[in-house]
């Protein structure tokens, strides 16, 4: 067999090539043509056939550039057009369709909020009345179906033409929150003697899907969500710790806001989707400008340093560069779930006003039958937890005027004011003079703190949980903050204690707190020998007895001499004897 150079040789060794074959080559390498031809007048031809071969043989680096140059040109020459790429939102509704109803409930939602047509799309009855058949299942059937025949029979029955696009996506959101929420009110039903506050409220969260997340608002507008948190239930209050090392500046942000967050359908087979459809409930706004000017200070430590802002948020700041460390927030269980769920994203969930309790009790009483409910602690340590019950104030005690001037109390109907003094009812719960009634603490006080680095503890500080109950059992006043003690200049008047006298003070809207502690050296430990709780008669003044029932509607006032009869006959029958120049008259 001959090889290809021999074959070239004999084909064209003998043929003397033109004058306009041998320019040939030149115009053939630039359209990408090769011919045996252009090969053998690429290489000069000397002499007869045997020096052909020598000098064809000798010069192969020639040859195999020109066919290099040929196959380049060739694919860069563009044969047709680029096929256009392959998008997803190009393929038939049809194919859309059946992938949608391979994917679970949430999963469709999401799709939903991709674009209109996937929104159009995702809201296919057919999908959803499958989904919603397979969920709700009814309770008693007539007789058996394989899936196959009830599959057919759903989407041939007339409920799945008969609606408009989405119906069943609605009634499968509906039914399912409903059903959330009946396993919620089923938790949180029994309810605590002691605290009356629901039993089973960490139970009752967590079938809810329930957490908390915070939104930073700096200047520009701009928004950070911190989700990352832990959390601490005790037995009146849950404490949720944020911690990260991504925080933004403190200097550039605003505005802090507390949400509640509970998926739109929670699976309680698994944690709930932080990427799933979610609602926002706020329950409390902070300003944060001027942080350090506008809080309180609580306490610090080597490391950070302690902000209190109300209601119930400590923010803790590096010392060295003044940036935030951690944020906690003490939530009190009464009505936390309303709070948390029932509220918008922009506009907090309205609480229920108080409503009087009317009751057949001497008038001679006030206040009476009232409990309260006491934790102190800081993170994983309890310091106290304790009830106080048969807190009472009497009549001597108790007057909804704080004006220098009293018209019953001039009139004879109720005596001097002695423990009522700038709007405020005194409940004394741990009497200075009683030694019986003081009650040690457990441990040193501090609040314990954490990052992701770093822990500590910062002392003389802790978490105070509030829960006063009226008479009926019903709370009343709840609040859970941090608080912090502060060394009393006043030296000690008990003979059993000989120590440094601390305070604690609060004080919100509604209410002031405040605690007497004395340290013991010897044993190291604190007592508590004093604690009052100031309750403001515009929350309380419904609740002294029936004639501050009354007093909600009527109001007595003094310096005139007109007095309105015909439109204050009840009030007029119990207080007929109040002196001539009072006018009573409709709120």
């Amino acid at each position: 067999m001959a090889t290809g150079r021999g074959r070239a040789l004999r084909l064209y060794g003998n043929r003397q090539a033109p004058a306009a074959e041998v320019a040939a080559p030149s115009a053939a390498a630039e359209v990408g043509a090769f011919t045996p031809a252009a090969a053998a007048v690429a290489a000069p031809r000397a002499g007869g056939p045997r020096n052909r071969s020598r000098s064809f043989a000798a010069r192969p680096g020639e040859c195999s550039e020109a066919i290099n140059a040929g196959i380049k040109n060739l694919c860069l020459t563009p044969s047709m057009k680029p096929k256009p790429r392959l998008c997803i939102e190009s393929i038939p509704s049809e194919m859309l369709m059946k992938i949608f109803s391979y994917l679970d409930a949430v999963s469709l939602l999401c799709v939903g909020c991709v674009n209109k047509h996937f929104y159009h799309l995702a809201n296919d009855n057919g999908i959803w009345l499958r989904i919603y058949s397979s969920c709700f299942r009814p309770k008693r059937t007539i007789w058996k179906m394989t899936s196959e025949q009830t599959e057919t029979v759903s989407l041939d029955c007339a409920a799945l033409h008969d609606r408009k696009p989405g119906y069943w996506k609605k009634e499968y959101i509906f039914k399912q929150i409903a059903a959330v929420k009946t396993r919620v009110m089923r938790l949180v039903k029994p309810v605590d003697p002691y605290t009356g506050l629901p039993c089973k409220n960490k139970e009752a969260i967590k079938a809810s899907g329930l957490s908390w997340i915070i939104v930073l608002r700096d200047k520009n507008g701009k928004e950070h969500i911190m989700e990352k948190a832990n959390l601490s239930f005790k037995d009146t209050s849950v404490t949720i710790l944020w911690y990260s090392t991504d925080w933004p500046c403190l200097d550039i942000l605003s505005t802090l806001k507390l949400f509640g967050v509970t998926p739109l359908l929670p699976d309680q087979s698994r944690d709930p989707s932080k990427n799933g459809p979610r609602r926002r409930s706020l329950i409390a706004e902070y300003h944060l400008a001027n942080l350090t000017e506008s809080s309180v200070a609580l306490g610090a430590d080597k490391l950070v340093q302690l902000f209190s802002l109300n209601p119930g948020l400590l923010v803790g700041l590096w010392k060295e560069k003044n940036e935030i460390a951690f944020v906690m927030a003490s939530l009190h269980y009464h009505q936390l779930l309303e709070r948390s769920t029932l509220g918008s994203a922009t506009v907090q969930y309205a609480l229920p006003p108080n409503k009087p309790v009317l009751d057949d009790v001497d008038p001679e009483y006030g206040l009476h039958d009232y409990s309260l409910h006491l934790d102190m602690h800081g993170g994983s340590h309890t310091y106290l937890c304790g009830t106080f019950k048969s807190l009472f104030c009497r009549k001597d005690s108790v007057c909804p005027e704080t004006c220098s001037f009293c018209p019953l109390s001039c009139s004879g109907l109720l005596p001097p004011h002695s423990d009522i003094a700038n709007g405020y009812l005194r409940l004394t719960v741990v009497s200075l003079k009683d030694n019986t009634k003081h009650l040690p603490l457990i441990g040193t006080l501090g609040l314990s703190w954490e990052t992701e680095a770093f822990k500590g503890n910062v002392k003389d500080c802790y978490v105070m949980d509030v829960t006063l109950l009226d008479e009926a059992g019903k709370p009343f006043w709840c609040f859970s903050a941090p608080v912090y003690m502060e060394l009393s200049s006043k030296a000690s008047s008990l003979y059993d204690y000989m120590g440094h006298i601390y305070t604690t003070d609060y004080a919100d809207s509604e209410g002031k707190v405040c605690v007497e502690l004395v340290w013991l050296e010897e044993t190291k430990e604190y007592f508590i020998v004093n604690l009052v709780l100031y309750i403001s008669t515009r929350k309380s003044g419904s609740k002294f007895s029936s004639y501050h029932l009354y007093y909600q509607t009527w109001k007595v006032t003094c310096g005139f001499t007109q007095t309105s009869i015909s439109s204050a006959p009840i009030f007029l029958s119990l207080y007929r004897n109040v002196q001539r120049g009072v006018c009573v008259y409709l709120v």
